[in-house]
């Protein structure tokens, strides 16, 4: 039996997509975004949710687009490059940076092209050792998209990730997280039991102010501190009126571990 292209499950707060095409370093295919948007459809405003994990099978985490997929088209005529970015790869990252939990890449492999953009549309990349990005659009004569132009710069500054673009090095995962592209990187012996304690430590934590933080993180991209501040104390009244913040700050008098509820 033919296996899907994508492995989703959700259980116990944590929902785990698994990008499924092993055989083709689970390169990107309309068959992939067909369901990953059918899965966020089903999680995305369901009040267990508490993490979001994106994974992959075998050895790579995603080689990018696949150019396969792609029918050649009749000569003389000229393939829309926008129309993929357009129909599928905007809707996912803004989806993916709205989503009201943290969203996690284990990052199991190479990331390649817009593969590599996916990993930083996540919250926190916990990296193997032998795992690597590599953009490669100039090689193909296209140039970085699904977000990856802003992504690289602001996480690694303009000259890194100018190099990065247009010379297409490898990029190793222990030097993605010296560099702070990254949130971490671990053994491979030692990625699946760092991942697992990763997301079971978000799963425990308080929903809610972990909704709001990121929320915050990403604004301040962009806000004055003005801006900023204001949205902080609209944020923090809203935090103050939930169920685990009366939790945490008894667990806090109370010196014990606090048990949040996700309300």
């Amino acid at each position: 039996m033919e296996q899907p292209p994508v492995l989703c499950e959700f259980a116990d707060g944590v929902a785990t997509i698994t990008l499924n095409r092993p055989d083709r370093l689970n390169s990107v295919n309309d068959a992939i975004h067909d369901a990953i948007a059918a899965f966020l459809d089903r999680i995305e405003h369901d009040p267990a949710l508490r993490v979001l994990v994106i994974t992959g099978a075998g050895r790579a985490f995603c080689a990018g687009q696949d150019q396969g997929d792609r029918k050649p088209l009749p000569p003389g005529q000229k393939r829309d490059m926008g129309a993929a970015l357009e129909r599928y790869y905007k809707p996912l990252m803004l989806r993916l940076r709205a989503l009201p939990a943290p969203v996690v890449c284990a990052m199991n492999g190479l990331a390649v092209g817009v593969g590599a953009t996916l990993v930083l549309a996540c919250d926190i990349v916990i990296a193997k050792q032998s795992a690597y990005f590599l953009q490669g659009f100039t090689k193909l004569g296209l140039m970085p998209d699904g977000g990856g132009s802003q992504f690289l710069p602001q996480r690694i500054g303009t000259a890194r990730a100018m190099a990065l673009c247009l010379l297409n090095d490898k990029l190793d995962a222990q030097q993605a997280a010296d560099w702070g592209l990254i949130w971490r990187c671990v053994p491979d012996e030692e990625f699946d039991a760092a991942s697992r304690a990763l997301v079971a430590q978000l799963a425990q934590s308080a929903t809610r102010a972990l909704a709001l933080t990121k929320q915050a993180i990403y604004a301040a991209q962009t806000n004055t501190l003005a801006q900023q501040l204001d949205l902080e104390t609209a944020s923090q009244r809203l935090l103050g009126d939930t169920d685990d913040y009366l939790e945490g700050a008894a667990a806090f008098r109370e010196k014990r571990s606090a048990v949040f509820k996700g309300r």
